[in-house]
């Protein structure tokens, strides 16, 4: 019952995201990093559900969070980055606040979208560099 009202309130954010979330982490190499290394990290809910003590929306997103696990080492380790554990922590906080990544080991689809996107541009950049000619 409390796994699925875990999944229950985690889908509910999912169909509720908001696009302008890309703004605040776009052409931020540090935070496009946290966020592909995220996609890529074993995070899982805890065993044994918290009780939901709020239904506000706030409450609920919390409670998730509070309800998951993961590796910070292992999520520096992927990141590949010098700095520190206390620092990511940093990093993660507006992450997480402002739903960019969820406590799934997903992130939002429009960021998802954006990141893609990025890439697809890099690719047709690196295309239409002229071929020199020896």
């Amino acid at each position: 019952m409390n796994n699925d009202l875990y999944t229950e309130k985690l889908t509910w954010f999912k169909q509720n995201e908001k696009p302008e979330v890309v703004l605040m982490m776009a052409d931020n190499l540090e935070l496009i990093k946290i966020v592909i290394a995220w996609t890529s990290l074993e995070v899982k809910r805890v065993e044994k559900l918290t009780e939901l003590k709020s239904n506000t929306e706030n409450g609920v997103w919390d409670w998730l969070w509070e309800n998951s696990k993961f590796s910070l080492p292992e999520l520096k380790e992927k990141i590949g980055t010098s700095f520190s554990e206390f620092a990511l922590k940093n990093k993660l906080k507006p992450l997480i606040g402002n739903r960019v990544l969820y406590p799934d080991g997903t992130a939002n689809s429009f960021v998802q979208r954006y990141l893609r996107e990025q890439v697809v541009k890099l690719f047709e950049r690196k295309q239409k560099r002229p071929v020199k000619k020896g």
